[in-house]
């Protein structure tokens, strides 16, 4: 090992070692303990790795190199195992056209392979989750079609501090779709939440008239003694406002759709928000290197292709 790596000139250790001591997230084996968090031995300690085996240095840091500094490592290519990593980081920093297309093909798979993973889990794809990523989407192919006054509402065995932390998260989630709305050109009476806003304020409107109703009627049983009547017609205006509510709740969900044809909009939510996935879209969310990169994403797209070859040879048989 230590006769081939004579061969690296101290210039060329030493540029690379300075350089790569600057490079933030850098690995370090634990076995260095907290000197590699010391930025005035990272450099000692890149020194000597690449000193002692630059195999292992080109396994470890090989991507995080040029171009020219890997040229600086073609005097020892005569070494099978450095002259591998060497072969394999030039194909990555230019691949052949048939590499690229490999290389496509493997990212494609394992991403499907990790999509599978986050449906299994049942978190990622949940309805709640896709509506906060994409939440003028959700509105147009299920939202619309549902109460919008219901997430509004306190959850059994939720805390008074949970449902308000809730309507916030929710405030926000609207005012998203509105500025979608307003992007699109959709006229301002048909934004959004307009429903919720209008009932809440003929609720307030109709709890008012209530109250100025009791007191006039408080005033009347003062004067007349007529205590039967005053609850006849409390219970008639509470009944009055019930129907109220209910009917302007109608008149918003004309759009109201069975449960088959939801159950056929959410699947097709669902499906467009994984195709975003598959197709790289939720870099926001997720670090797509570290799905593209997961060499242990294969075994499951592998099995899955032979289990399809099987099922494909005995359909033939």
């Amino acid at each position: 090992m230590e006769e081939r790596s004579r061969a690296l000139s101290s210039a060329a250790m030493e540029g690379i070692s300075e350089r790569l001591s600057s490079v933030e997230g850098l690995y370090y084996p634990r076995s260095v303990g907290d000197d590699a968090f010391q930025p005035s031995q990272r450099k000692a300690i890149l020194h000597n790795l690449l000193s002692r085996d630059a195999a292992v240095f080109l396994e470890r840091y090989g991507r995080q190199l040029t171009d020219a500094e890997l040229r600086e490592f073609e005097s020892l290519k005569d070494d099978y195992e450095i002259n591998w990593h060497l072969k394999h980081l030039r194909s990555l920093l230019s691949p052949t056209t048939e590499e690229i297309h490999s290389r496509s093909v493997t990212v494609k798979n394992r991403r499907r392979a990790y999509l599978n993973k986050l449906i299994r889990d049942g978190q990622y794809f949940s309805e709640d989750a896709m509506r906060e990523r994409e939440p003028y989407l959700h509105h147009e192919y299920v939202g619309k079609f549902q109460d919008p006054t219901s997430r509004s509402l306190s959850r059994p065995g939720e805390r008074w501090s949970e449902t308000l932390m809730r309507r916030s998260e929710e405030a926000i989630l609207l005012a998203k779709i509105r500025g979608e709305q307003q992007r699109r050109g959709i006229l301002e009476k048909d934004w959004v939440g307009n429903e919720v806003e209008e009932q809440q304020q003929q609720e307030e409107e109709e709890e008012e008239e209530e109250e100025e109703e009791e007191e006039e009627e408080e005033v009347e049983d003062a004067e007349e003694g007529k205590n039967q009547s005053t609850s006849s017609t409390v219970n008639h205006v509470d009944g009055g406002s019930h129907n109220n509510a209910k009917d302007a709740n109608a008149e918003h969900h004309e759009e109201a759709i069975s449960a088959a044809e939801m159950q056929d909009q959410m699947e097709q939510f669902t499906h467009i928000m994984q195709q975003k996935f598959l197709t790289g879209e939720d870099s926001q969310h997720l670090d797509y290197s570290k799905i593209d990169n997961n060499e242990t994403l294969d075994d499951d797209w592998l099995r899955e292709a032979n289990e399809d070859a099987e099922e494909k040879y005995f359909a033939e048989d």
